[in-house]
């Protein structure tokens, strides 16, 4: 069974990893044009805690001020956005794909609902293929998949002692 209190995570390439010392909590969504610029994505998702229960464990994140009150961290090494911080609150915020555990962390609630995508309420009636399965002609074919599965940097949802690994 998982250590409820084993809160970790990291960068898709492992040179910034984080642990929280307590349970992320106000899991949200936000759909305001600055998180989806900051994710390149149609919305950002958090969940917070306080900055007395954050430890980076791993690298040292890149930040970017997106306004006088929004800091916005990130890997320096390949991009991917970790953390959300306003300079006037006590907590900082985790993006819950970080997060080893991510599923188990459900948004409560959404914001910046003027900028959300019209068509978003429609996503669950598109098609839908499982990873590896091909997508009917666009490019993702089972053989593409296992290449890239064999190949994976990514890494992994847990802590390693180095990465990449010898």
């Amino acid at each position: 069974m998982t250590d409820s209190n084993n809160w970790t995570g990291g960068c898709q390439c492992g040179a910034v990893r984080y642990a929280l010392l307590d349970a992320p909590e106000n899991a949200c969504i936000c759909h305001c044009r600055m998180c989806q610029k900051q994710f390149g994505s149609f919305f950002g998702a958090f969940a917070d805690v306080h900055p007395d229960q954050f430890r980076i464990t791993r690298g040292e994140p890149g930040w970017f001020h997106s306004s006088d009150d929004a800091a916005r961290g990130f890997c320096r090494d390949c991009g991917t956005p970790l953390f959300y911080k306003f300079l006037s609150s006590p907590r900082i915020a985790v993006s819950i794909g970080s997060l080893d555990r991510h599923s188990e962390v459900r948004p409560r609630a959404q914001y910046g609902i003027e900028a959300r995508e019209p068509w978003f309420a429609e996503l669950p009636f598109l098609p839908q293929t499982v990873t590896g399965d091909g997508d009917n002609g666009a490019g993702d074919t089972p053989e593409r998949f296992e290449k890239i599965r064999l190949s994976n940097r990514q890494h992994p949802d847990h802590d390693t002692a180095e990465w990449p690994t010898r």
